[in-house]
């Protein structure tokens, strides 16, 4: 089935990709911190590092000289 509307946004998202690598691209500042779910981010990040220490827990290497 012919789609008008799909060609549209087909058309503009190659634009898009193809402009983005010119060197006058526009370019998105970078999120301020501390925004809105950057606790939920941290959060998420600590659970999943010792849910990974649990599963294989890491080990505890000495920094003495080899004699």
């Amino acid at each position: 089935m012919f789609d008008p509307s799909a060609m549209i946004m087909a058309d503009r998202a190659t634009r898009h990709h193809v402009l983005s690598a010119r060197p006058d691209a526009r370019t998105r500042p970078e999120r301020p911190p501390g925004q809105r779910g950057d606790s939920m981010r941290q959060l998420a990040a600590a659970t999943l590092r010792r849910l990974a220490d649990r599963v294989e827990p890491r080990r505890v290497e000495s920094c003495a000289p080899v004699a």
